[in-house]
């Protein structure tokens, strides 16, 4: 009778909550599970709670180190049926869930049914701390562990931790050398697909991912819900030395080493040492003489898109930073700083022979020079006189 009702559609069972139907009881039961936070499967091991028996089964092979199931194409031994299969598409590329409203496509059914939440709306998990809601309930609980500090995934190489168990993976990677992505214009490689699908938007110049306030289009989300803040004002993430607050931990983190004097990533030419790794990444491309970003009024390449956004200015003529003061504009942000020092009256640059102070370094280095003369002419009047 339960199989008929494959054929037929019927669905006898209904959550009271959001109305989705189900062809079993049991599959309402488990269901109902996501509304009450029910979990009623707990490891013996480690005290982990399930909301249904098959995945504390699955969830037992770690602590007993069972694999049954191989990958014929890398050996890749998992712990359950449904991880290999799911495993198999990273290599056929397979990607049978897609979605009825945008033609997005996934390898696997519960990222499809997290997606589709996007459209809809819906969002069935919320923070207690700040009520943040989320359509997943794993992005809720990594989302809790910003408040907690909580970071229970650990690498056995090097005790580095994370909040995520993905991003482990992803780290234990750079320890493997690992890298099962490749691009197919320059063939970089690299650990995530994710990483790779951003890359590949440097050589296609998509930018699919919009501000709805201001327009700015960035090529990775993560990039545009950073920007969302300077909108909002929201800055979760305060230094706890100077209280200055930031809308990005890793902002947070590279403020923290200016306190501290940390460098962590040194180059392995020269040896300087950066705070920061994007810092290290730009740096050495000096070395390589690698510039992937290109203008395509000149053909001029640079080592950051940041230069090649600025040289771009010179052919457009654009001019986005305004002065709220006098209105000039400027190409780049750092030239309006410069200029409102104008309005403010700030001189931090102080000359050291006479203490005559200056808004702008340039205007130092032009003041200094009068005295370098000035130095060279009474040489010049002293050996005259002898």
């Amino acid at each position: 009778m339960i199989h008929q009702r494959i054929h037929s559609g019927e669905r006898p069972y209904r959550c009271e909550v959001c109305n989705k139907t189900f062809i079993q009881q049991c599959n309402l039961i488990t269901h109902q599970r996501l509304h009450s936070g029910e979990r009623p499967y707990i490891c013996d091991v480690c005290n982990k709670a399930y909301s249904h028996k098959s995945s504390l089964i699955n969830h037992k092979r770690i602590h007993s180190g069972e694999r049954l199931y191989s990958c014929e194409v890398c050996n890749k031994a998992l712990s359950n049926h449904s991880s290999l299969k799911r495993h198999q598409r990273l290599h056929s590329g397979e990607r049978p869930y897609v979605c009825d409203v945008c033609n997005k496509a996934y390898s696997d059914k519960s990222n499809l049914i997290q997606h589709k939440r996007k459209h809809s709306g819906e969002r069935l998990y919320s923070c207690e701390v700040c009520n943040e809601a989320f359509s997943q309930q794993r992005t809720l609980i990594r989302h809790q562990r910003l408040h907690s500090g909580e970071r229970p995934y650990v690498c056995d190489v090097c005790d580095k931790a994370y909040s995520d168990k993905s991003s482990l993976i992803y780290h234990t990677r750079m320890h493997s050398g690992d890298r099962l992505y490749s691009c197919e214009v320059c063939n970089k490689a690299f650990i995530q697909q994710g990483n790779l699908i951003r890359h590949q938007r440097l050589h296609s110049g998509e930018r699919p991912y919009v501000c709805d306030v201001c327009n700015k289009a960035y090529s990775d989300k993560s990039n545009l819900i950073k920007h969302k803040r300077k909108h909002s004002g929201g800055r979760l993430y305060s230094c706890e030395v100077c209280n200055e607050a930031f809308s990005q931990q890793g902002t947070l983190i590279r403020h923290q080493r200016l306190h501290s004097g940390g460098r962590l990533y040194v180059c392995d030419v020269c040896n300087k040492a950066y705070s920061d790794r994007n810092g290290l990444i730009y740096h050495t491309r000096m070395h390589s003489g690698e510039r992937l970003y290109s203008c395509e009024v000149c053909n001029k390449a640079f080592i950051q898109r940041g230069y090649l956004i600025r040289h771009q200015r010179l052919h457009s003529g654009e001019r986005p930073y305004v002065c709220d003061v006098c209105k000039k504009a400027f190409s780049e942000k750092s030239g309006l700083i410069r200029h409102k020092r104008i309005h403010s009256g700030e001189h931090h640059y102080t000359c050291e022979v006479c203490n005559k102070a200056f808004s702008q370094q340039s205007s130092l280095n032009i003041h200094q020079h009068m005295h370098s003369v000035e130095s060279a002419d009474n040489c010049l009047v002293f050996s005259g006189s002898q």
